[in-house]
């Protein structure tokens, strides 16, 4: 959205949210996209069902950097509840509990065979046998990364979050909420009905009922005269807890590079910033609420539990209305502490409550790390950032270590995305030049944890020439 944040959408970020009767118009601009996107509600937890896919195709006079497939499909991989998806979160947020877990994946708005509920609407995909395809993969679960794959299929990536990467081959993939994935498939099994499913990763303990445990499934059948297998194969997916199936993409990830595709990742850095991502919780009067030992809930950046404002922060900005924010987010956490560790002080649990952000100078080039903490219980957090694509030049477990980690770091390939996942206990660094002026969100794609507050907000001043300026707002802009 180059110079245009007026229509990103996250409410009382860059706009107040569209009234029930009322309508707004989405501009969008696309600048160096190219691959697979997606679109979705940010308000409440309505992104459940409202969201779609954004497709940039290579532009006329150029093509995919890889053998052109036969032909596309679209998966969007989602998540169900029985009730309505905002009366749990409604739940969720008056009693301090951890949401419930839901009643069923999704591949295309369908469980699947293994579910009672859908089977007659199970999505399918006709292959010819020799052809290869490209899928289109899209996490638009609100709580759950996904495990996924294809029975006796083996799949290539060759693109993330509208960015080409080196062909990568995987049996299965890992995809955290918010990611896009484009991979090749090729139809070079003996002809026949074969599963693609997905499962949750999740960290927490068997029994507790805080993850989707079920499994949904889509059918890739061949073109051609045979007796079906009854029921189809099911693909080998790593177990539900396998820690270290989600870093093998992670590990192995590169963009392209090319003349078509450069990689301009900064070299150096003007601006470093280390954010710690925190599960949290607050006391309740005689541990009345429904979170860890009687505490509420919460989730926070640098120890900030993001406090929603009445006015929207752009808006804010804009027009210099005082008193919705604050531009002293920190760069460094409150306390350094042996952030990973089994045993915390509870006394660290305790975030404080701001709205704060952080302003940045036009052109500076940002380098964060993301440094993930065991306050609570360590879990994943991908982090998704507004308005910029980023570099992720370093990643690993355990606590950052500022001497020896940049060190390792990858400045020559490192892939393009726009959501990160910072693994459990561990870390991930990104770059980015703050090339877009206006006021960019950044947040955790896992709902239930921006509900709690692991969100803040980049503000990018204007350049000095008319070209490096934020357009005017629109004039439908929804009221406050």
């Amino acid at each position: 959205m180059p110079r245009y944040p007026w229509t990103d959408g996250p409410e009382y970020i860059t706009q107040c949210p569209i009234q029930p009767g009322s309508k707004f118009s989405q501009k969008i601009i696309l600048s160096s996209e190219e691959g697979t996107l997606w679109w979705h509600a940010h308000s409440d937890w309505t992104r459940a069902t409202v969201h779609g896919a954004i497709i940039v195709y290579p532009k006329n006079g150029t093509k995919y950097p890889f053998h052109k497939p036969n032909a596309e499909f679209l998966i969007i991989l989602g998540q169900w509840w029985k009730s309505d998806v905002n009366v749990v979160r409604d739940d969720v947020l008056a009693s301090g509990a951890d949401v419930n877990a839901s009643n069923s994946l999704l591949i295309n708005g369908q469980p699947g065979d293994l579910l009672p509920c859908s089977k007659s609407g199970t999505f399918k995909i006709t292959v010819d046998h020799g052809n290869t395809y490209l899928l289109r993969i899209i996490n638009a679960a609100l709580h759950e990364p996904l495990f996924f794959s294809i029975a006796k299929h083996k799949m290539t990536v060759v693109g993330t979050d509208g960015s080409y990467t080196k062909p990568l081959t995987q049996d299965y993939i890992t995809i955290f909420p918010g990611q896009t994935f484009d991979v090749l498939l090729e139809a070079n099994q003996r002809p026949d009905h074969y599963y693609m499913a997905a499962i949750t990763y999740s960290e927490a303990p068997t029994g507790l009922n805080i993850y989707d445990n079920t499994t949904t499934t889509a059918i890739v059948q061949y073109r051609g005269y045979y007796t079906p297998s009854s029921p189809p194969f099911l693909p080998h997916l790593p177990a539900y807890n396998d820690t270290n199936a989600t870093l093998q993409v992670m590990a192995n990830l590169r963009s392209l590079v090319d003349a078509e595709h450069p990689c301009n990742v900064p070299l150096s850095t003007s601006t470093n910033l280390f954010y710690t991502v925190s599960l949290n919780s607050y006391p309740c009067i005689n541990d009345s609420c429904s979170g860890v030992n009687g505490t509420r809930s919460a989730s926070s950046i640098n120890n900030i539990s993001f406090h929603t404002p009445t006015i929207d922060i752009l808006e804010a900005y804009y027009y210099n209305i005082s008193g919705v924010y604050g531009d002293k987010f920190p760069s460094v956490p409150p306390q350094v502490f042996d952030f990973t560790g089994d045993y915390l002080p509870l006394l660290y649990q305790l975030p404080s409550t701001g709205t704060e952000v952080r302003v940045l100078e036009y052109n500076s080039t940002v380098e964060i790390v993301f440094q993930g903490t065991n306050l609570v219980g360590g879990t994943t957090h991908p982090i998704h950032l507004h308005g910029h694509s980023f570099y992720v030049v370093g990643w690993g477990l355990g606590n950052f270590d500022e001497n020896k980690d940049p060190l390792r770091y990858n400045l020559v390939d490192p892939p393009h995305q726009n959501t990160i996942y910072v693994p459990r206990n561990g870390w991930a660094t990104i770059r980015f030049k703050a090339s877009n002026p206006g006021v960019w969100f950044m947040h955790c794609h896992i709902e239930r944890h921006q509900s709690w507050g692991m969100e803040t907000a980049f503000i990018v001043k204007n350049g000095k020439h008319p070209e490096a300026q934020m357009l005017p707002p629109p004039s439908d802009m929804p009221p406050c």
